[in-house]
C-alpha cells in the first residue's frame, strides 16, 4: 500500500514538472509536424512512455528526474527551434511574392513606351513631339539605368520639358554610351543649361547635342560651354533660332578651342550672332573638320563675310556653306572670296536672298565655276543674277556633278536663260531645277527642250509665276509622251493664269503620262478665280492613273457643289488618299 502510495505521490509530481500547453499549441505543433519532412523530422515521446519515466526501474531517482528535465528541455528547444524556422519561411513567402509580382526594369520601360504609344528600343530612344509632362520626365529618369544600351535621347518639341531636365541629367551616368542627345523646342530655362553642363562629365561618348528653338538660351551660352572639357567627342552641334547674343558668341568661339572633331556647325536665325562672326571666325581654324556651317540668317555685315573668308582656309574638308538671307552681306564678296574657290570638297553653297551686286557677280562668276564637286547651287531671290554681264549660269557647264539649281526670282531676261539652257546640256545629273519667278520663261520653255531631254534625273520642276501660256504646257506633254521626264514628281504650275483654259485641257488629257507624279500645283494667283468646268473631268481621269499622286493644289479655282462632291467621294470610290488644296 505505501509502494502505491509512493507511486501515484511520485506520478502527481512528475505531471506537475510537465509544462502545460494549451488546445491551440497543441494543434499549431500538429500542424508544423506535419509540414516538416519526414527525413528530418524528431521522435516525439508519447504520453505512455512518459507515464512511465517517473518509475524507478533499478536507476535512482535524482537521475531520473535529471534525464527527465534534460528531456523536455531539449525537446522544448526543438520545438521552439522548428517554430521560429516555420515563423521565418512564413514571413519571408510575402517579401518573395512581391518580388516575383513586382515588373522588370525591361518591363516597366516597355510600358512607359507603350503608353506613350511608341516602339520600344535600348538603343535609341525617339519621344519627338510625344505631349510629355513632368511626371514623365521623372519616370524617364527612373528607367535610365535599365538601359546601359542607350545611345541616341530625342526628347524635341515637348514642352515640358523645360524646367525639368535636371531630373534626367542626374542620371545620365547610367546611360555613359550615349552619342545623341536633341532637345529642340523644349523651352530650356537657364537651370536646364547649366545641368546639361554639368552632365557632361557623365556622358564622355556624346557626338551630337541639338538645342535649336529654346529662346531662353539666349545669353546663357556660357552656362554650358565653360563646362566642356578639352577633347571632347562632340561632332555635330546645332544651336538654331536660340536668340542668341555678342557675348554667345564669344562663349562659342571658346568652345571651339575644345570640340576638335566637330562637323557640323549650325548656328541659323540667330540675328544677333553677326556681330561676334569675326570672333568665331577666328577660331574655326581648330576644328579643321569641319564639314557643314550653316549661317543663314545670322545678321552677317560685310566685315564678316571678309573674317569667314580667312577661316575658309583652314576648312578643306568643308562639304556645305550657308550664308543664305544676310541680306547686308551684298557688296562683299568682290572683297571675300580669295579662299572660297579653294573649297574643292564643297558640295552645297547657298546664297540666296544676299542681296549681291553686279560686282559680286562679276566675282562669283569666276570662283563658282571652280568648284568642282557642287552638287547644289541656291542663287534665288538675287536680282542681279539675271542681269548682270558677267555669264554666271553660262559657266554652270564647268560643274558637270550639279544635281540642283535654284534661280527663282533672279530677274532672268532671255539672253541670261539663253546661256542657262546652253549650260543645262551639260548637265545630265540635274534633278531639282527651280525657275519661279522669272517672267521671261513663258513662252520660252522650248529653249529647255533640249536639256529636259537630256535630264533624265529630274525630279522637281518649278515653274511658279514664270508667266507660261498653253504652248510651254503643250511642251511638257510632248515630252512626256517620247519617254521623257519620266522621274518626274514635283510639278508646280501654280500662278500662271496666263494659261488658258484650252492649255489646261490639253495638259490634263496627257498628265496620265506622269507615271511617278506625287505633288502637282495648278492654283491661281491670290484675288483672282476661274471656273475649271473645260478641263475638270479630265483631271479627274487622268488622277485614277496616277497611283503615286499624294497632293494636288488647285486654290482659286471655282468648283461646282457637283465638283466638289466628286472631289470629295474620288477618295473614296478608287481607295486613294489625295490631299486636295482647293
Amino acid at each position: 500500500m505505501e509502494e502505491t502510495d509512493d507511486i501515484q505521490s511520485c506520478q502527481d509530481k512528475h505531471e506537475e514538472d510537465i509544462p502545460k500547453s494549451s488546445p491551440f499549441a497543441f494543434a499549431i505543433k500538429q500542424f508544423q509536424g506535419k509540414r516538416s519532412s519526414p527525413g528530418k523530422r524528431k521522435e516525439q515521446p508519447s504520453a505512455i512512455k512518459k507515464f512511465f519515466r517517473g518509475f524507478d526501474f533499478g536507476k535512482s531517482k535524482g537521475k531520473d528526474r535529471k534525464e527527465i528535465e534534460e528531456t523536455e528541455i531539449n525537446n522544448a528547444g526543438a520545438d521552439d527551434q522548428s517554430e521560429k524556422q516555420d515563423l521565418s519561411v512564413e514571413d519571408g513567402l510575402p517579401h518573395l511574392i512581391s518580388e516575383a509580382e513586382s515588373p522588370s526594369g525591361e518591363q516597366r520601360f516597355n510600358q512607359f513606351m507603350q503608353k506613350l504609344g511608341k516602339k520600344p528600343n535600348s538603343k535609341n530612344l525617339d519621344l519627338n513631339n510625344c505631349a510629355l509632362s513632368a511626371a514623365d520626365i521623372t519616370e524617364l529618369a527612373s528607367l535610365l539605368p535599365f538601359l546601359p544600351e542607350l545611345e541616341e535621347i530625342s526628347l524635341s518639341w515637348n514642352g515640358c520639358v523645360g524646367g525639368t531636365l535636371k531630373a534626367l541629367t542626374v542620371h545620365l551616368h547610367h546611360v555613359n554610351l550615349l552619342k545623341v542627345l536633341r532637345l529642340n523646342n523644349c523651352r530650356l530655362t537657364a537651370e536646364d543649361v547649366t545641368s546639361l553642363g554639368e552632365a557632361f562629365e557623365i556622358v564622355p561618348q556624346l557626338e551630337e547635342l541639338d538645342l535649336s528653338w529654346n529662346s531662353n538660351i539666349g545669353g546663357k551660352l556660357s552656362l554650358l560651354t565653360k563646362k566642356l572639357q578639352k577633347g571632347c567627342k562632340i561632332k555635330h552641334l546645332k544651336i538654331t533660332d536660340c536668340n542668341l547674343t555678342a557675348k554667345d558668341g564669344e562663349s562659342l568661339a571658346e568652345l571651339l578651342n575644345v570640340i576638335p572633331n566637330l562637323e557640323v556647325l549650325d548656328l541659323s536665325i540667330n540675328k544677333n550672332i553677326g556681330c561676334s562672326m569675326k570672333v568665331i571666325a577666328q577660331d574655326l581654324k581648330n576644328v579643321p573638320g569641319l564639314k557643314e556651317l550653316n549661317l543663314h540668317m545670322c545678321g552677317l555685315k560685310q566685315d564678316s563675310l571678309q573674317g569667314l573668308d580667312t577661316a575658309l582656309q583652314h576648312l578643306a574638308k568643308l562639304r556645305k556653306l550657308d550664308i543664305s538671307c544676310n541680306k547686308e552681306i551684298g557688296g562683299g564678296f568682290k572683297d571675300s572670296t580669295a579662299h572660297l574657290a579653294s573649297l574643292k570638297n564643297l558640295e552645297v553653297l547657298d546664297l540666296h536672298q544676299c542681296c549681291v551686286t553686279e560686282e559680286d557677280m562679276t566675282v562669283l562668276s569666276q570662283v563658282i565655276p571652280l568648284l568642282s564637286s557642287l552638287q547644289e547651287l541656291n542663287l534665288s531671290s538675287n536680282k542681279n543674277v539675271g542681269v548682270s554681264s558677267d555669264p554666271l549660269l553660262g559657266r554652270l557647264r564647268f560643274l558637270p556633278n550639279l544635281k540642283s539649281v535654284a534661280i527663282s526670282n533672279c530677274g532672268l531676261g532671255e539672253e541670261s536663260f539663253s546661256s542657262l539652257a546652253e549650260a543645262a546640256l551639260h548637265l545630265p545629273g540635274l534633278e531639282i531645277l527651280d525657275l519661279s519667278w522669272n517672267k521671261c520663261v513663258g513662252g520660252n520653255l522650248k529653249l529647255l527642250l533640249g536639256a529636259l531631254k537630256l535630264a533624265t534625273e529630274i525630279q522637281v520642276l518649278r515653274l511658279s509665276s514664270c508667266n507660261l501660256v498653253a504652248e510651254d504646257l503643250a511642251l511638257l506633254t510632248l515630252l512626256t509622251q517620247d519617254g521623257h521626264l519620266a522621274r518626274l514628281r514635283k510639278l508646280d504650275l501654280s500662278y500662271n493664269n496666263s494659261i488658258s483654259d484650252e492649255g489646261w485641257l490639253v495638259f490634263c488629257q496627257g498628265l496620265a503620262l506622269f507615271k511617278e507624279l506625287s505633288e502637282l500645283d495648278v492654283s491661281l494667283r491670290p484675288s483672282s478665280c476661274r471656273d475649271c468646268a473645260t478641263w475638270f473631268g479630265e483631271l479627274l481621269a487622268a488622277l485614277t492613273k496616277l497611283p503615286a499622286l499624294a497632293e494636288l493644289g488647285m486654290q482659286r479655282w471655282v468648283l461646282s457643289e457637283s465638283q466638289r462632291k466628286r472631289l470629295e467621294s474620288f477618295n473614296q470610290d478608287n481607295k486613294r488618299n489625295i490631299r486636295f488644296d482647293c
